[in-house]
């Protein structure tokens, strides 16, 4: 079985050398697979699946479409920049929400998937905002909100974002030890593999004396990609451009 893993695209309409990127992968090396992950972070942000006229939500949704129609089964995990997509934009994109974390197997290799922010716990701040944004009555209030006053709110929030990412050590933004040891114990140490930090690598550790791989995906820039992919045997990073 042939199965991709991708995430933290970051998709927007300022950026469209990256869509067109993404758009030639969704018609060409993805149609190999039997199986496509999108684990979080597929667009740079989203305010909700009543955004119905979004170009660039119609555009994507079309071509997610078109690849599950091919035979490609399609699920997506969301991550901290997308966590509103839901059952409508799901059924116009032809994808499964999964919940995190979700355990698959891989020709019977247990393995865990999430977007990975929720083991940067020594990044307090982040996650009393997570926490927050990821309660279904703040989503609730939010969504009540008027479109347009949702964008806003989250263009105003991108920018704090980026401001205090710069204020802030390296270290505090990449994974916990203890949050990824507490993670795997939890499901009986299985193969890991996340996405959320931007820092693509394959880590090998040891956890209650069982050994554990994760797999963290990377990032997509305007003129890369990267695809990691289980070809039946083994997992394999493919770089696109």
């Amino acid at each position: 079985m042939r199965v991709h893993f991708i995430s933290d695209l970051h998709l927007s309409a300022d950026r469209p050398a990256l869509t067109g990127l993404f758009e030639r992968y969704l018609a060409g090396p993805a149609r190999t697979a039997e199986q496509l992950y999108i684990l979080g972070d597929l667009l740079e942000y989203w305010c909700g699946d009543d955004d119905t006229d979004d170009p660039l939500a119609r555009r994507l949704c079309g071509a997610l479409k078109d690849l599950s129609a091919s035979g490609c089964q399609v699920s997506f995990m969301a991550g901290n920049r997308d966590l509103l997509i839901g059952p409508a934009f799901a059924e116009r994109a032809g994808f499964t929400l999964l919940p995190e974390p979700t355990l698959i197997e891989l020709d019977g290799q247990p393995t865990l998937l999430c977007h990975g922010d929720s083991l940067c716990t020594d990044d307090v701040a982040y996650q009393a905002y997570r926490t927050q944004v990821r309660d279904p009555v703040w989503q609730q209030g939010f969504l009540a909100q008027p479109l347009e006053a949702r964008k806003h709110f989250v263009q105003g929030l991108r920018m704090k974002s980026e401001a205090a990412k710069s204020g802030k050590a390296a270290d505090i933004m990449d994974v916990n030890a203890d949050a990824v040891a507490g993670l795997l114990r939890a499901h009986a140490y299985p193969r890991l593999i996340h996405g959320h930090t931007h820092r693509p690598a394959t880590h090998h550790l040891t956890v209650d004396g069982h050994a554990c791989e994760r797999w963290v995906l990377a990032d997509w820039h305007d003129d890369q990609g990267e695809v990691l992919i289980w070809d039946g045997d083994r997992l394999l990073r493919q770089i696109l451009r």
